[in-house]
């Protein structure tokens, strides 16, 4: 798994990658009462808006990771989205993508970075 500086983790499979916040996120937002997922099909650039996130703290924009094609959402977030806060590297993932360029990944954390940079 890859980290971002802004609390995304990123799981690649096969090729595809597969985009969620971290438990360090969740746990800040507080308890997240509404998502608003992107379309599929959606093209994204780096550092674009691509999910909204509303919790009893705050609302917070999700941005893109990286660039590329959204090619399915998390629909189960919608009517769930407690989920992130219960299973956030799990069952809270909130969306796929096909990656334009798989390189994008490389400048990532990895955990044990991602870890020391939560401190």
């Amino acid at each position: 798994m890859k980290y971002t500086e802004e609390h995304e983790w990123l799981r690649v499979e096969d090729d595809v990658i597969v985009v969620g916040i971290t438990e360090h996120a969740a746990e800040q937002l507080g308890d997240i009462v509404f998502i608003e997922l992107p379309d599929v099909g959606k093209e994204v650039v780096k550092d674009d808006d691509v999910v909204v996130i509303e919790s009893v703290k705050a609302a917070s924009d999700i941005l893109a990771p990286i660039d590329g094609e959204i090619v399915e959402v998390n629909e189960a977030l919608t009517d769930a989205p407690s989920t992130v806060n219960d299973d956030a590297i799990g069952k809270g993932w909130m969306f796929k993508m096909k990656a334009d360029d798989m390189s994008q990944l490389d400048d990532m954390m990895d955990e044990a970075a991602y870890k020391k940079f939560i401190g």
